[in-house]
C-alpha cells in the first residue's frame, strides 16, 4: 500500500534540515529528535502539535539543539525514561547506550552493553533503541545481524542498566540485491507489544525511482526467546518526475496504543529534493 497524498508532512520553515534517525515524546507535546550526522553528541527538542483523531500534526515548533559538547557518534536511536526524567541515545559508531539529561549533557551512565556487540559491522551497529514503561526495561539493537549471524540479537536491560534477557529476531531478507535493509527502530507500546521497524531502501545511481518499502512488526519479548514477528503495517514510497514523497523512515514512537509518529532521514534535504517527512501512522 502506498501513501495517500496527504499522509506525509514535512515543516521546511520550522523544522531544520537534518538527518533525522530517532525520536521519543518527552512529554507536554515535546519529542527528542536524535539526528546521525550533527556536528555534536546530542538531540533536538520539537514542539509537535497533534491532532490524533485527524492523524495530522497541525504546529511544529524547533527548540533547539542541546549539545553534549561531545562529538557525533552517529546517534541512531533516543528514548525517555519517566523515573528518572533522562534520555538514552545509542551511538553506531561506538555501540554504546548513553544516558543523557534534558538538556543535553551526558549523567555519566550507560546501559551495560555486552561485548560481543563490538563486533557489529561498521554502519550496521547499535541502532535501534525503546524503554518500556510496563516491564521497565530498555530494548536495543543493531541495524543487521552480527557477522556470521543470521538472526539480530534483542538485548533487553534492567532498570539499573544491567543486561538481562537476550532474544532473537529474524530481519526480513531483502528484496533484491538493489535493496539496502536493516531494523531502524523499535517502539515499546506500554502494553507489553514491542514494534520492530524495518526499512528496505534502493537509491539508484540517478536518484530517479528511488523506493522504500517500510514494515512494522509486532513481537512480544516475555513469551519466547526466539521473538515471533506479526505484520501489523506496510507502505511505501517512490521519488518519480511527479512526486517527491520518497521518506526514508528511520525512528518511530508511540502516540497512543494504536497510533505512531514517524520520522524520515531526508540526508540533509539531499538536493533539495528530499524532504524532512513526518508521518502519524494508525495501526
Amino acid at each position: 500500500m502506498s501513501l495517500s497524498v496527504f499522509s506525509q508532512q514535512h515543516f521546511p520553515h520550522q523544522i531544520p534540515a537534518g538527518n533525522y534517525s530517532g525520536i521519543c515524546s518527552i512529554g507536554n507535546g515535546c519529542f527528542a529528535v536524535v539526528d546521525d550526522k550533527a556536528q555534536h553528541d546530542g538531540f533536538y527538542v520539537f514542539r509537535l502539535d497533534i491532532d490524533t483523531l485527524q492523524r495530522r500534526i497541525t504546529k511544529a515548533e524547533n527548540l533547539g539543539y542541546r549539545s553534549s559538547g561531545r562529538p557525533n557518534r552517529d546517534m541512531e536511536g533516543i528514548c525517555f525514561r519517566p523515573s528518572s526524567r533522562t534520555l538514552f541515545i545509542s551511538g553506531e559508531a561506538d555501540n554504546e547506550v548513553y544516558e543523557y539529561t534534558l538538556e543535553g549533557q551526558r549523567t555519566g551512565l550507560r546501559l551495560a552493553m555486552p561485548q560481543e556487540f563490538k563486533r557489529a559491522r561498521r554502519n550496521q551497529g547499535m541502532e535501534a533503541l525503546t524503554y518500556d514503561t510496563l516491564s521497565r526495561q530498555f530494548f536495543a539493537t543493531t541495524e543487521r545481524p552480527l557477522p556470521g549471524e543470521a538472526e539480530l540479537r534483542l538485548q533487553a536491560f534492567g532498570d539499573d542498566l544491567q543486561p538481562t534477557r537476550q532474544y532473537r529476531y529474524k530481519p526480513d531478507d531483502a528484496i533484491s540485491r538493489k535493496y539496502y535493509h536493516g531494523v531502524a527502530a523499535l517502539c515499546a507500546m506500554g502494553d507489553g507489544r514491542l514494534l520492530v521497524l524495518e526499512r528496505q531502501v534502493r537509491v539508484p545511481r540517478l536518484k530517479l525511482d528511488a523506493a522504500t518499502v517500510i514494515r512494522i512488526y509486532e513481537v512480544r519479548p516475555a513469551e519466547a526467546q526466539h521473538l515471533e514477528k506479526r505484520l501489523v503495517a506496510e507502505f511505501k514510497t517512490r521519488l518519480t518526475l511527479t512526486s517527491r514523497k520518497f521518506a526514508n523512515y528511520e525512528g518511530c514512537c508511540a502516540l497512543s496504543p494504536s497510533l505512531l509518529l514517524m520520522i524520515a532521514d531526508s540526508q540533509h534535504q539531499y538536493k533539495k529534493v528530499l524532504r524532512d517527512w513526518f508521518f502519524v501512522r494508525s495501526l
